[in-house]
């Protein structure tokens, strides 16, 4: 499975390409960003060296890397990432927004957008891992329809989202 563009009322998901490096080390500059996931903000060339790594793929052929920057079309500017690590049927989701255009739905629209385009490819088991702390992103969960499932992992809860086939018949 590989990425495609994904578009939201707002919101271009676009491919991730390491041409983005330099706009987005500065959309997540913000060190706050890092409070519940630890680290420091990457400068454009660690950005750049990791956008290398993942566009080049995972190296195990069972595994898809998708990653895509997130396009505010109405101010024509690049404003976070989702991604998705995706094995069979079962996807690992994450998102980020850079501070400055949070409060304003676009993480929610943009996890919404790609939980969708994930079912459309048959996934059905949707996974995020959200720091019991970060209320902002268990709404970003929440509102991506996965559900706190009580298990604790590295620090983070669990959520997740089991989709059931569509019956067959009348």
């Amino acid at each position: 499975m590989s990425a495609a563009a994904i578009r939201t009322a707002r919101l271009d998901l676009l491919p991730l390409r390491v041409e983005h490096a330099e706009e987005m080390a500065e959309v997540l500059s913000d060190p706050a960003l890092h409070t519940f996931i630890g680290g420091t903000p990457d400068g454009p060339e660690a950005l750049r060296a990791r956008y290398e790594r993942l566009v080049a793929g995972s190296p195990d052929p069972a595994v898809s890397w998708c990653n895509w920057v997130l396009g505010l079309r109405e101010e024509g500017c690049l404003v976070g990432t989702v991604q998705a690590t995706v094995v069979g049927q079962r996807a690992e989701i994450a998102w980020v927004l850079g501070t400055r255009w949070q409060g304003r739905g676009l993480a929610k629209e943009a996890a919404q957008g790609l939980v969708e385009w994930l079912v459309e490819r048959a996934v059905r088991v949707v996974l995020a891992h959200v720091h019991p702390g970060h209320h902002a992103s268990a709404a970003v969960a929440a509102a991506a329809g996965l559900c706190p499932t009580g298990t604790v992992h590295g620090g983070e809860a669990r959520w997740e989202l089991t989709v059931r086939p569509a019956p067959h018949g009348c």
